[in-house]
């Protein structure tokens, strides 16, 4: 038997995220006395005791969206993992605990780590064996099987019945990008089975989202850019004369028809007054 409990860091205030995950004591109460069930205590609660038959229960603390967790409580969160114990905020009660933890998020942390915005031994002491979930739009093999069980459930849940889901649809589906992942996939379902009738599963076409246009960032241009903005700015001194001694090519240290090849790859295209020789 496996006992989970899931934690998600999105409070808006620090004492109230290390409230929900580690309780908090009444202020000028009696000091036993809480204000919430704390987040790890749960876990204890759920799996602690002397029973033989509780012997067999794990504990799992799911943390979801670890990446958003604050620097200020991440200490606190290490010393779970590292010393599997804790105090509830207010409180000089050290309460011990022994669960496994699990955390996931959609943040590259070890770019955070490189950032300062998630602290280097918290993220070694997590890393102990990542698994990474590529997108949806890689695993496109899965789509079919995500399509019918979503299907199923809410048709279910909405008590409806529904037997056939079209073979152009689902090909639709599959080549369809689904930016949003999973819980894009999930709403679309959803969405589709409350449109459809007469046990056939027919959906609105899939949104197909707008690709953000790349701008070329002259802070931190690529390779190809910086080609391209040497060759426009030799072109341009030699006034777009490519040949000849004094010509671009030369100025570029290239032979001519490298030149125009390179051009041509790179979109750059003379002004209709000047000629290429």
């Amino acid at each position: 038997m496996i006992a989970v409990a899931e934690y998600t860091s999105e409070a808006s205030e620090n004492t109230l995220r290390a409230a929900a995950l580690y309780g908090a004591e009444k202020p000028l109460v009696r000091k036993t006395e809480r204000t919430n069930s704390t987040f790890l205590e749960t876990i204890v609660g759920r799996t602690g005791g002397l029973r033989s038959i509780l012997a067999q229960v794990e504990a799992v603390a799911h943390t979801n969206e670890i990446g958003d967790m604050p620097l200020e409580l991440q200490p606190k969160l290490l010393r779970v993992l590292q010393e599997r114990e804790f105090e509830a905020v207010g409180s000089t009660r050290t309460t011990k605990v022994d669960v496994r933890a699990v955390a996931a998020t959609n943040r590259d942390l070890r770019q955070m780590v490189l950032s300062r915005e998630f602290r280097e031994d918290l993220y070694y002491r997590l890393n102990m064996f990542p698994i990474y979930l590529p997108p949806l739009r890689d695993r496109k093999r899965d789509i079919p099987e995500f399509v019918r069980y979503f299907v199923e459930h809410f048709a279910s849940s909405m008590d409806k019945t529904i037997d056939t889901i079209p073979e152009d649809t689902m090909r639709s589906l599959v080549r369809h990008s689904w930016p949003g992942n999973i819980r894009e996939l999930q709403n679309y379902v959803a969405r589709g089975v409350i449109l459809s009738n007469d046990g056939v599963f027919e959906p609105a076409p899939p949104e197909e989202s707008e690709p953000v246009p790349v701008e070329t960032s002259t802070a931190n241009p690529t390779l190809e850019d910086k080609i391209r903005q040497e060759i426009l700015a030799e072109c341009q001194r030699a006034n777009w004369k490519l040949g000849g001694p004094r010509g671009a090519a030369a100025r570029l240290g290239l032979k001519r028809t490298t030149l125009f090849y390179k051009m041509k790859r790179l979109g750059i295209t003379p002004p209709t007054d000047h000629s290429q020789d």
